[in-house]
């Protein structure tokens, strides 16, 4: 594998062609898709990935990137695995962070994006939120980065139900080192620009919403865009916070397969 190429791993499905692609959030890995795997791959091939600095992709751009990374960037380096697999197109299956990394990448290539199913989306960082992100944006420095991530994982999943996917989410992001956690979240500070414009230009591209209802930082402004964007649906999922997959599973699975199977080529 290049040493600048995403850790990946594929599943292949005996008859399909298409493609499903699982897009993390920052501090994750592709571990979070664990409860997908198994419904998915009845139907689907399979892509799942390791972003730069997370999972087993965290070595491997320290002797070429020195500059923050940038949305494009980091979105860029899934396309460059896509040709190295030869996959023209997909269906992409994202969480949190993850979300905008696919929504870029239908930005930059919308020939390569089928469908978008986008968990726990991000599209709008809240007052409460961009207080949080300047807050920790100003102390990454000095605190430890496993504390701010603690207290961010805290924040956004707070509820005893959500005790799971925070720990999972902590612990994922332990394999992180202080100079990556640094990047990424530099990078969540250019969310708002990014995804106003976003916000302002839709693109004619099956898009699927699951959140979890009570996702309170994220799921008011998912309610507002599709109302106003074509081809844009969203499913709430009732009892459930963000990180959806790994809370409601089975709900999940269900509703993002069917949207797939009906758009499929």
């Amino acid at each position: 594998m290049s040493s600048t190429l995403l850790f990946h791993k594929t599943y292949r499905h005996p008859t399909s062609q298409e493609w499903v692609v699982f897009v993390h959030g920052a501090g994750g890995s592709s571990a979070i898709w664990f409860k997908q795997l198994k419904a998915y791959r009845q139907h689907f091939n399979l892509l799942l990935l390791d972003l730069r600095g997370h999972g087993r992709s965290n070595n491997l751009f320290q002797d070429v990137v020195r500059n923050p990374y940038t949305f494009k960037t980091v979105t860029t380096d899934i396309v460059h695995v896509l040709n190295h697999l030869k996959i023209q197109s997909a269906h992409f299956v994202g969480i949190s962070l993850g979300t905008i990394i696919i929504r870029k990448l239908a930005e930059l290539s919308p020939d390569r994006v089928k469908t978008m199913v986008l968990g726990g989306a991000v599209t709008r960082l809240d007052i409460r939120s961009q207080c949080l992100v300047k807050a920790g944006n100003l102390c990454k420095h000095i605190i430890p980065y496993m504390w701010l991530y603690r207290l961010f994982a805290y924040i956004v999943m707070p509820q005893k139900a959500q005790k799971e996917s925070r720990h999972l989410f902590i612990n994922e992001a332990r394999k992180l080192c202080q100079k990556e956690f640094k990047r990424w979240f530099k990078l969540a500070t250019d969310v708002n620009p990014l995804m106003k414009y976003f916000r302002e230009r839709a693109i004619p591209i099956p898009t699927l919403y699951l959140m979890g209802s009570h996702d309170y930082m994220f799921i008011k402004p998912v309610k507002e865009l599709v109302k106003t964007h074509e081809q844009c649906y969203l499913t709430e999922l009732k009892d459930c916070g963000h990180v959806c997959n790994v809370e409601r599973p089975d709900e999940f699975n269900q509703h993002s397969i069917d949207f797939i199977l009906r758009h499929q080529s």
